[in-house]
């Protein structure tokens, strides 16, 4: 009896183990520091732990290549984008483990030398890049001695970003972006929402997890928000509290401080009976202007 060589059709999840119309999925807290090896390493040692817990979609925080001692740091390591060590990284770790990484944010050259566009890169579990997502909303604060102004070494995107996945339509945005609702909106109807972040102590605790779970629930989606959480080498703090959200707001999984990952299923069914029980996403009246 001949064995049969015919190839089995690829699903595009990779390598994950799925429950039926089920899968899971990952974010990465880490507290990086000014060596991008480093931090490289430390992002596959979480990259392996949440692919050997069955997580078939992985998204990194922002930053999560470099936290630099100055503002300017991040500049000086800026990729071509193509081509370079943390972008060879990501997608040579998404081959080996046979997953899908949203790659947090990278600094990516622009044509002006001293600034940089902050990009989320999404890689498929072949290690192709299949999307980027140039962070459009800037951010800038300042109470007391503590002061942001990230339009000094960044240079703003101008495209709204989504994908078809084997995950459904996911919708990219990065950290500051959570707190303009009318970014989401302009989406779609998203399955997934990724929110990769490095939100400051002293914001993170007025408003991240509210902002959080609103995005969550107002657009009736998974949110995934991988974030920087600890004390970093430059005396920054992040708030951390990485967490997955499910549609209806409930937090499937968090983690407060320190580098580790959290982890939780995806349930499409789930997801649709919310949005045929409470079709608010169909009810809309209002459309969102563009200036």
């Amino acid at each position: 009896m001949t064995k049969s060589t015919t190839k089995k059709k690829d699903s595009g999840f990779g390598k994950a183990k799925l429950l039926p119309g089920n899968f899971r999925v990952a974010a990465i807290q880490m507290a990086s520091g000014p060596h991008v090896d480093a931090n490289l390493l430390e992002a596959g040692r979480l990259i392996k732990m949440a692919a050997d817990q069955g997580a078939a979609i992985i998204g990194l925080p922002e930053y999560f290549a470099i936290m630099g001692m100055k503002d300017t740091d991040k500049v000086k390591v800026a990729e071509s984008f193509g081509s370079g060590p943390i972008q060879d990284f990501l997608s040579r770790s998404a081959k080996r483990y046979g997953v899908w990484i949203v790659g947090g944010s990278i600094p990516i050259k622009t044509e002006q030398q001293n600034k940089i566009r902050n990009s989320s890169l999404v890689f498929d579990h072949t290690g192709k890049c299949v999307a980027r997502y140039d962070k459009i909303h800037l951010f800038g604060f300042q109470r007391g001695v503590e002061k942001y102004d990230e339009s000094k070494t960044i240079e703003p995107g101008n495209q709204i970003v989504t994908l078809n996945s084997p995950f459904g339509k996911i919708g990219l945005s990065i950290c500051y972006d959570l707190r303009f609702p009318e970014l989401y909106r302009a989406m779609g109807e998203c399955d997934l929402i990724f929110i990769p972040s490095a939100f400051t102590e002293t914001t993170g605790k007025a408003h991240w997890d509210t902002l959080i779970r609103a995005r969550a629930i107002e657009n009736l989606a998974y949110v995934i928000a991988p974030a920087q959480g600890g004390y970093h080498m430059n005396g920054r703090e992040t708030h951390g509290s990485s967490m997955i959200v499910d549609p209806w707001g409930v937090v499937l999984d968090r983690l407060s401080r320190g580098s580790g990952i959290v982890i939780a299923g995806v349930n499409p069914v789930h997801l649709t009976e919310l949005r045929t029980s409470l079709p608010a996403l169909t009810h809309k009246t209002l459309k969102v202007q563009s200036s």
